[in-house]
């Protein structure tokens, strides 16, 4: 019901935000368009005064020509001149003594001239416009003087234009603006619309509202999470750094007041991004898993991983691990695989051994029984005992659990030597790598006995040690198999070589490149029919 509610509260908000907006463009589309009829009808008031003066002067001249002429070609020469000019109405030429010589309304010429008279003979006279009501109703109409060629007023000219005519053209003016208006807001919707769709597509379909909330969730997950998260673009400008990145990169925040902070002024984080975020930068854009770096004092695995729209790279993003947690969290890992696979090992060997004690107690030996019991309880208790006693890396004592364990159920004796001694202080070296090089040699010693033959009476032995004084380590595992023929001791390192079959060949390859990786040596004695010791240095090197 929250969602649902939410969801309604964001798009009534949506809503309003959009018919405000539309509100404000109508509202100012419509003042724009009033104001530009009413500012085009005034323009146009002003053209059509000087329409009428100028058609009013036109006319003083040509009845100059045509005064002569007898009343009717008079009448058919103003009518004709009426009809071509599109601004006049009405014309009326009166005389001197007010007797209309010539009106469009042919039934009032010859009448008496009534109205205003604004002539009194000034050569100086300039032709004017004024509203006025006559015959025909009301209208805008000029006065134009007339004189003869001495100078002497004759009368005067009036062009006319009747207001139902003004209002038609103001009317015009204000439809056609009217239509320009809603084609405007039609334009303005539509385009609002197609922006809008733009906008939200960018957004992925998200509401402004529903983003400024998601960020607000990222930015408080980003900045709670232990590990450092480091975000660039493509031209390597560090756009994010969150407070685990810059605590563990040691960077001092420059940001003040609200500005935003420019990550890119410091230089030491500038190398960093500039020297782990090159490769995944590329054209590529391939990410860089487990990089190892170290900072200050601290030891660092940087994941960069690329990031794409469209296809197109325009950024990574920087995952940054204190090494010393993530291989601590490693070494419980493996510690707790390792103790499953015992207790699977183990499995098998119990149920043997409870087969035992089931068959002394149904022939009646149960002291024996008790007896059988307390020899297993001691020696298992013996054993694990002088691991954890041994050991101080759980993951390390985890997998040698057990290995015995698989040892037990190959009926292989698995022998602890004396002295057995590791304390990771005295070197430093990860528990997966420890693991990797003492599990492939175990497993390679009961592997190298399992291939005996089955009616060989000899008993079948592994017996491991492991040592440790500051920075230097021994490791060896001696096996009674059958040992190494004289033409094979040249390839057991060798990738892909075998005597147990196809595709086997890399156990002993791997663990040569990695004890060389870390700056020790791995060497073998063996005798055929007698078996096999190998033995892993680690010494004088306090970087190991």
């Amino acid at each position: 019901m929250t969602i649902i509610h939410r969801k309604k509260n964001i798009n009534t908000l949506r809503r309003e935000i959009e018919n405000i907006h539309l509100c404000f463009i109508i509202t100012f589309t419509i003042l724009f368009c009033f104001a530009g009829a009413y500012f085009q009808v005034q323009a146009h008031d002003k053209a059509l005064d000087q329409n009428l003066k100028d058609n009013g002067e036109l006319i003083r001249r040509l009845y100059a020509l045509v005064k002569d002429k007898d009343s009717v070609e008079m009448q058919e020469y103003f009518d004709e001149l009426v009809k071509k000019l599109s601004d006049v109405d009405v014309l009326s030429i009166v005389d001197t003594k007010d007797i209309r010589i010539y009106h469009t309304n042919h039934s009032l010429i010859g009448t008496i001239y009534n109205g205003r008279k604004p002539f009194v003979g000034d050569t100086n006279y300039e032709p004017y416009a004024e509203d006025a009501t006559g015959p025909s109703g009301d209208q805008r109409r000029t006065y134009s003087a007339i004189y003869d060629e001495d100078g002497n007023y004759c009368g005067f000219v009036m062009t006319i234009m009747l207001k139902t005519s003004i209002r038609t053209i103001v009317f015009s003016t204000y439809y056609c603006f009217l239509f320009i208006t809603a084609f405007a807001i039609l334009i303005e919707l539509f385009i609002s619309k197609k922006i809008s769709e733009t906008i939200k597509k960018k957004l992925m379909g998200f509401e402004p509202d529903v983003i400024s909330a998601m960020y607000m969730i990222r930015e408080r997950i980003l900045e709670t999470i232990y590990d450092g998260i480091i975000s660039v673009d493509k031209n390597k400008n560090v756009l994010f750094l969150n407070k685990a990145a810059q605590k563990i990169l040691n960077y001092e925040s420059k940001e003040k007041d609200e500005d935003k902070e420019d990550f890119n002024e410091d230089k030491s984080l500038k190398d960093f991004v500039e020297k782990y975020f090159t490769e995944t930068l590329k054209n590529s854009g391939e990410s860089q898993h487990l990089q190892e770096c170290s900072v200050l004092d601290k030891k660092l695995i940087i994941d960069c991983v690329p990031i794409k729209k469209e296809g197109n790279l325009i950024g990574a993003v920087g995952i940054l691990h204190d090494r010393t947690e993530y291989t601590k969290l490693m070494e419980e890992l493996a510690g707790t695989k390792y103790l499953v696979d015992s207790m699977r090992a183990n499995n098998h060997d119990f149920t043997n051994k409870l087969h035992v004690i089931l068959g002394l107690i149904q022939i009646g030996q149960q002291e024996k029984a008790v007896s059988y019991i307390e020899n297993i309880s001691f020696i298992q208790r013996e054993t694990l005992s002088t691991i954890m006693k041994a050991i101080d890396k759980p993951a390390f004592a985890a997998l040698l659990v057990g290995k015995i364990a698989r040892a037990s159920e190959c009926n292989v004796k698995f022998v602890l030597k004396e002295g057995l001694h590791f304390k990771s202080e005295d070197v430093d070296i990860h528990s997966e790598a420890l693991i990797t090089i003492c599990g492939n040699l175990i497993d390679n010693a009961i592997d190298a006995m399992n291939i005996r033959a089955v009616a060989d009476s000899k008993m079948k032995e592994l017996v491991f040690g492991v040592f440790t004084k500051p920075h230097a380590l021994l490791i060896t595992v001696e096996d009674s198999g059958c040992g190494i023929a004289e033409e094979n001791k040249d390839k057991i390192f060798t990738k892909g070589f075998s005597t147990k079959g196809s595709g086997r060949g890399v156990g002993l390859y791997h663990t040569k490149q990695l004890v060389e990786s870390l700056g020790g040596k791995i060497s073998f004695e063996s005798m055929a029919g007698v078996g096999t010791s190998f033995m892993v240095v680690f010494k004088g090197n306090e970087n190991v």
